[in-house]
């Protein structure tokens, strides 16, 4: 994490409303006000975890506001999943209210008016999450947004721990370790958001968000086992097979193409992980569920335009990986 901004260094009547114009630049466009301007502290560090940008504040206390003038004016392809590190926060989006303490979660959208007001020691985690990359999950989110999500369930609770570990994760690993992490931590929001909204109010929607998390589960724990087929993973998740496409249309893809493109893009990262260099491309197709070297070859191609040995030999070149 960069510490991009901090009120050390900036004259007490000045702290505020510099502290304002970083926070509209980097979160959100916004009102504030603070509760005692001239003792105002505050301190913004910036990172990222594959396509997931962190931005961890910390500010004495104040009241926030995202208008609905703000919200028409804002062009956002993120929500932000907020997890309260130390202090709590009153947060208000779409007629709910909620404390979010120290360990908590909460989504919030930014193309919504909401409103907040930061307590004493406030210090807060925000994700930005590219919202294709939720709703591919879970369908539309607009219902989950201000669903606390408490550290009280193990999920939940792992959730927390992981997304608590973020900032000590940013910038530290290779492109490969880089974007499976960041899976995963999508995979912990999207089941801890769909499990919240269940628990409040069951509906049809959250049902449809988390057969499609079901389904994912299914597929990532067995793309290793050559029998997987479609309807392998229906029968695992309790639907029919058309069913299961039905609601895997509404995300241009089917239970065939979701076992290939997983299958092909953890072939991918095998080839350009460094570490398993030393394994042949057929080992790592056979791995991952091929069972057709030409067939997974030209799959590969038609996904990637590039051959699996051309994938690998561009891996090698320098200043291909990080840390």
């Amino acid at each position: 994490m960069e510490t991009i901004f901090s009120t050390r260094r900036i004259h007490r009547r000045d702290k505020f409303d510099h502290w304002h114009s970083v926070a509209c630049k980097q979160i959100v466009d916004h009102d504030s006000r603070p509760e005692a301007r001239l003792s105002f502290d505050a301190e913004v560090e910036l990172g990222r975890l594959c396509k997931l940008e962190l931005i961890l504040f910390s500010n004495s206390p104040m009241q926030i506001s995202h208008t609905a003038a703000h919200a028409s004016r804002t062009k956002s392809d993120h929500v932000f999943v907020c997890r309260q590190l130390s202090g709590s926060v009153l947060l208000d989006q779409e007629y709910r209210e909620i404390t979010l303490a120290a360990g908590s979660v909460v989504l919030l959208d930014p193309l919504l008016p909401y409103s907040g007001k930061f307590l004493q020691d406030s210090k807060m985690l925000v994700v930005k999450v590219p919202r294709r990359q939720l709703e591919a999950r879970l369908g539309k989110i607009r219902n989950m947004v201000t669903r606390l999500i408490p550290p009280a369930r193990a999920q939940d609770r792992l959730t927390s721990m992981v997304m608590g570990m973020l900032p000590s994760l940013a910038s530290q690993m290779n492109s490969i370790s880089d974007q499976l992490v960041g899976n995963h931590v999508l995979d912990l929001i999207a089941v801890s958001l769909a499990k919240a909204v269940e628990g409040a109010r069951p509906r049809v929607a959250c049902s449809r968000g988390l057969l499609l998390l079901n389904i994912r589960a299914v597929i990532e724990a067995r793309l290793n086992d050559r029998c997987l087929d479609p309807q392998t993973v229906a029968d695992s998740v309790g639907v029919s097979v058309r069913y299961a496409n039905q609601i895997l249309e509404e995300h241009n893809t089917s239970l065939a193409r979701l076992i290939l493109a997983r299958r092909l893009a953890r072939c991918r990262c095998a080839l350009e992980d460094p570490a398993q260099a030393n394994r042949t491309i057929s080992e790592i197709a056979y791995g991952w569920g091929f069972s057709d070297l030409t067939h997974f070859g030209r799959r590969f191609k038609q996904a990637y335009q590039i051959l699996p040995r051309e994938a690998r030999a561009l891996a090698k070149r320098p200043g291909m990986f990080g840390a």
